[in-house]
């Protein structure tokens, strides 16, 4: 596996995103002070739909940037040329859909929005500058991907994250200038232009001979092509159908100001969770490269490496979350905006069973092996729909409207342990790794009940104290101590898991340590050399010493751009 690239590629991706992740609190804040929660409520509900929109994308991007990793890695130029060419009009036309997808969505707004007339906000303008600036990013995704591809996606998060916070501070300024939902959206396109131009300006300084060099795509890959996007057309479609539909379905069904009050917790976790996958999603163009490279042993070893350092990332950041989540609402949003606390609780449960999935997801997009569980996310988001509609009327029923909220998130648990869980871990131990999944699927539900365990303990642990610092210190300290101690248990009796921690410390200290042995040696030869020639210092004349060379220390192979 390429360290060097995955590092930087992580290490680009956190610092961004924890500058993103404050910019983001930082909006939602002034959105709030300056406009109210309502109109929070129906940002959120057009970013929703916008995601709905967005299924015409077809997940074409993870379809063709899988088919550039081989001829990259071959070196064949002239395929990738003919790769991008077709992704450039594809998305395109995919631009174009959404375009008019938006527009034809238009009159059925009042109906996605309950208790909108409260509102001060002209639904159908806002709306429609929200699509443009969605659209606007089609223009420029081909040469996105084709960077992805060829492992910088350091560059391409540098140009997204430098967009976002310009757009952040953007949009602070002129909540306070002129409190107004219509500027605050002009921002986002703005933003949009200025990734446009610097993707524009890199990708033709770096892949110029990739992008002039139009090539047309053979039949063979152009068959191949088109069964992936098929495959991912339908993973998007259940994508769409489980995350974007509850939040529609609590504007329709419950209303807009509790959408309001709801995102704001999902928009802390988000962040979160953002922020803790980029420790994997940065590696999928590198571990593509490592399916062709090595043997499905070999990635095999590397998922159940990211599975249980995933596992023990998840625990420390979501029983973190949950201990301190009220809290943090209170101080960035006030303490008018919290929900009941078992809002929170299958809330944090929800991401937390969506996060386990991520090592599965990541190898299974790398691997190419989508294609093979396309029929999965149809029947998960038709299912997820109908009991999320169901349960909000029950769950009103037995227990009060309170409540409704917490149905539509207990769907969405239900669906994925039952389905994504299942069926994805079978797809990519079948047709990847060539073995059965029967160790996988006890290991994981056994970790998702020790979570929920831990979380329950949790809830009756957490203090209750008149200080809002002092109870979020004090409540952060007792969720890491019980994190670390299921760290601890799962670090003690995963043995392949200590071996590689062990490993990879080895080649870093143990590389460090030659360097200065190495570092030492040659200068004691050249006190020596010295020593021994001074009676001769005027005619002798001391060779350099040839530099030794290591496997770590040989230069990377480059690949033709």
């Amino acid at each position: 596996m390429d360290k060097q690239r995955s590092i930087k590629n992580i290490s680009v991706s956190i610092a961004f995103r924890i500058l993103i992740l404050i910019g983001n609190i930082l909006v939602r804040r002034y959105l709030i002070r300056y406009i109210g929660n309502d109109v929070n409520g129906l940002n959120a509900l057009f970013l929703s739909i916008i995601g709905f929109l967005s299924v015409a994308e077809l997940g074409i991007g993870t379809a063709i940037t899988f088919c550039m990793y081989k001829p990259i890695v071959e070196g064949n130029n002239d395929k990738v040329s003919a790769l991008y060419c077709l992704f450039k009009k594809i998305y395109l036309i995919i631009g174009a859909i959404i375009a008019v997808s938006g527009c034809a969505i238009l009159p059925l707004l009042p109906y996605f929005a309950k208790n909108y007339q409260a509102i001060d906000v002209n639904l159908y303008l806002t709306f429609a500058l929200m699509l443009f600036s969605v659209v606007l990013t089609y223009a420029f995704s081909a040469k996105i991907s084709l960077v992805n591809a060829y492992k910088n996606n350091y560059i391409t998060t540098t140009i997204n994250s430098g967009g976002l916070l310009l757009q952040y501070v953007l949009q602070i300024v002129l909540l306070i200038l002129t409190s107004s939902f219509v500027w605050y959206l002009v921002c986002r396109s703005v933003a949009v232009i200025f990734q446009w131009t610097i993707t524009e300006i890199i990708t033709r300084k770096k892949y110029k001979a990739i992008i002039i060099n139009k090539q047309k795509i053979d039949q063979e890959t152009k068959a191949e092509v088109v069964k992936n996007v098929k495959a991912m057309f339908m993973h998007k479609i259940g994508n769409v159908l489980v995350n974007t539909a509850d939040s529609i379905i609590i504007s329709s069904f419950i209303g807009v100001a509790i959408l309001g009050k709801y995102s704001n917790y999902t928009t802390i976790m988000a962040a979160m969770t953002g922020t803790i996958v980029l420790f994997f999603t940065p590696l999928t163009s590198i571990i593509g490269h490592l399916f062709i490279e090595e043997n499905a042993d070999a990635s095999n070893r590397y998922c159940n490496f990211f599975y249980v350092f995933n596992y023990i990332i998840g625990c420390v950041f979501f029983l973190g979350y949950y201990s301190v989540i009220d809290n943090l609402i209170t101080l960035f949003f006030g303490g008018e905006l919290l929900l009941r606390k078992s809002v929170s609780f299958v809330i944090t449960l929800n991401y937390f069973v969506q996060f386990m999935k991520s090592t599965v997801g990541l190898f299974r997009d790398a691997s190419g092996t989508f294609y093979y569980d396309r029929w999965k996310p149809i029947v998960e988001g038709i299912i997820n729909i109908g009991l999320s509609i169901g349960f909000v009327y029950l769950f009103k029923y037995l227990w009060g409207d309170d409540f409704a909220v917490v149905g539509v998130i207990v769907a969405t648990i239900i669906t994925n342990l039952l389905i994504c869980h299942v069926v994805e871990p079978h797809v990519l131990y079948k047709y990847a790794f060539k073995k059965s999944p029967k160790n996988y699927y006890i290991r994981n539900y056994m970790c998702i009940v020790i979570f929920a365990g831990a979380l329950t303990a949790l809830h009756f642990s957490l203090l209750n104290i008149n200080n809002t610092w002092g109870e979020l210190f004090a409540n952060g300290a007792i969720s890491l101590a019980f994190s670390f101690g299921i760290a601890a248990a799962v670090v003690a009796l995963n043995k392949d898991f200590r071996h590689y921690i062990h490993n990879i410390t080895s080649k870093l200290f143990g590389r460090k340590r030659h360097n200065q042995q190495q570092e030492v040696a040659e200068t004691t030869a050249e006190t020596e050399t010295v020593e021994a020639s001074e009676p001769f210092a005027q005619s002798s004349v001391q060779e350099p010493v040839a530099p030794t060379v290591t496997d770590n220390d040989k230069p990377e192979p480059t690949i033709p751009e």
